[in-house]
């Protein structure tokens, strides 16, 4: 026995109305790992169409169920099963079935024999509608661009961590699309190998066209706090001198067309549209980024989790 199969993994799968793929996900994750020492954690977003249930009556010991309040999202849910696996190497993926089991032990090699922090998978063969592709591919796109990391594929649930790298891990709002990027931030070395894409199995997607918008937002937002996190006045100083300039321009402009054109000025909307859509956009954009680190500031200082779970259990047996 080395050290890839008696560690213990932990693998962290959010599920939302996926009563129809736990079962056979449970089985293939089972087929695959069959050797290594593991435990399944499904965290439960307040589905409705009985996947709890479904998870429990399977009465597996590998299988650890943690039950939300209600629906928080996936990226919360992601963060309530990370902050409970227990073993050396935190695994997620997606309760669709459209991830493979059997690309894990491929992948954990280069984890622990490696060295790697985060061993990422890039979908090789996506069998995702075109709608579900266009806002990856933006997001992949931007991140290459922006922050100067090389990921193809960050969208791809299927990923590796060190238990060091995952527990570092803040997510909030809905940065489980950005988590490679995160542990980027961190400093954590990162390996990404193709893995196999599987069309849904059941069910139906919960994603549509409105993520670019998240997805722009989202990214906006992790630059601003990587780049201008202690140094803000850098971000919106070099705004308010373009805006300065602009609006010295206009005077200027303004001034010439007053006194030598001899023309009147005061009743033109153009200035005055422009000038409320530059402050209405720079207000907008500043409220969001400070409700974000307000919110930040409010669940870390207290040492508080933005999620509240109502119980825990393994096999059928609630344990909390």
């Amino acid at each position: 026995m080395d050290l890839v199969t008696t560690s213990l993994l932990s693998i962290v799968i959010p599920v939302f109305n996926e009563s129809e793929n736990v079962v056979l996900l449970t089985e293939k994750i089972h087929e695959s790992l069959s050797g290594y020492n593991y435990q399944i954690i499904y965290v439960d977003d307040f589905s409705f169409d009985g996947t709890r249930k479904i998870i429990k009556n399977m009465k597996d010991e590998k299988v650890h169920l943690i039950s939300l309040k209600r629906n928080y999202g996936q990226s919360l849910a992601l963060a309530a099963g990370i902050d409970y696996a227990q073993g050396e190497y935190i695994i997620t993926m997606d309760g669709d079935m459209q991830n493979d089991p059997s690309d894990i032990p491929g992948m954990l090699k280069y984890v622990v024999n490696k060295n790697y922090d985060v061993v990422t998978g890039i979908r090789a063969e996506r069998k995702d509608s075109f709608v579900k592709k266009i806002p990856s591919k933006i997001a992949n796109a931007l991140i290459r661009r922006t922050a100067k990391l090389d990921i193809k594929d960050n969208g791809c649930a299927l990923k590796i961590f060190t238990k060091e790298t995952a527990k570092e891990l803040n997510l909030y709002g809905e940065m489980h699309r950005f988590i490679t990027l995160l542990a980027h931030f961190e400093g954590a070395r990162i390996k990404q190998i193709p893995v196999k894409h599987h069309a849904r199995h059941a069910g139906t997607s919960k994603y549509g066209l409105e993520r670019i918008f998240k997805v722009v937002a989202d990214i906006m937002l992790l630059l601003f706090i990587r780049k201008y996190f202690q140094r803000p006045i850098h971000f919106f100083g070099i705004f308010g001198f373009v805006l300065v300039l602009i609006g010295i321009f206009i005077n200027i402009h303004l001034l010439v067309v007053k006194f030598g054109l001899g023309e009147d000025i005061g009743s033109r909307p153009l200035l005055t549209f422009g000038m409320m859509f530059i402050l209405a956009g720079i207000q907008l954009f500043t409220i969001g980024i400070v409700m974000e680190l307000l919110i930040r500031t409010y669940y870390e200082s207290q040492n508080k989790r933005p999620y509240r779970i109502k119980n825990v259990s393994i096999g059928n047996k609630i344990i909390d």
